[in-house]
C-alpha cells in the first residue's frame, strides 16, 4: 500500500457476491482479510434472510457480532464491504461501528448491488464514522472484477 499504512478488509456477505469482491480488494490492496459475522447466522432462505433483514431495518434492531480477532488499533486504513439492501448498509454494519473502535480510521466502503450504487449508502455510513471519531473516503460499487480494479489503479 502507498504510504505503508496498514489495510484491513472488513466484510459481511450473505450470498457469497461480498466475499468475493472483499477477496480481491484484499489481492489489489495486500490487506489483512476479516468476516463480520452474526452471532445468530442469517438463514440460507433468501426469503427468510429478507424477513429478517427488513425487520432488523424497520425496528433498528443491530444484530450482535461475534468479536472480531483482528485488533484495529494496528491499522490505517479499514475496509469495509457489504451488501446493499434497501438502499442502505444491512444492520449488522452498525453493530461493527457500535462493537468496535474506529476512531481516527480510513473507512473505505465497497458494496455488491443488484439495484444500488455505493452512494446510497453513503449518509448512513457518514453518519457512522463521524460518531465513530473516522473518516468515511469515497468507495466504491464492486459488483465486478474489472470496477475493483479500476478502483486500486
Amino acid at each position: 500500500m502507498a504510504d505503508e499504512q496498514k489495510a484491513l478488509v472488513l466484510y459481511f456477505s450473505w450470498s457469497g457476491n461480498t466475499k468475493r469482491a472483499a477477496q480481491q480488494v484484499q489481492q489489489l490492496s495486500g490487506a489483512d482479510i476479516e468476516e463480520i459475522q452474526p452471532v445468530v447466522p442469517y438463514s440460507s432462505d433468501y426469503q427468510a434472510a429478507g424477513k429478517r433483514a427488513e425487520g432488523e431495518k424497520d425496528q433498528a434492531i443491530h444484530p450482535e457480532i461475534r468479536p472480531l480477532t483482528s485488533d484495529l488499533t494496528a491499522y490505517d486504513v479499514i475496509y469495509v464491504g457489504f451488501p446493499t439492501w434497501w438502499y442502505q448498509p444491512p444492520m449488522i454494519i452498525h453493530s461493527l461501528f457500535e462493537q468496535n473502535d474506529f476512531k481516527g480510521k480510513r473507512i473505505i466502503p465497497f458494496v455488491t448491488s443488484a439495484s444500488s450504487s455505493v452512494t446510497d449508502s453513503v449518509p448512513v455510513l457518514q453518519q457512522l464514522a463521524t460518531d465513530a471519531g473516522a473518516e468515511l473516503e469515497q468507495g466504491f460499487t464492486a459488483n465486478k472484477p474489472r470496477i475493483i480494479e479500476k478502483y486500486f489503479k
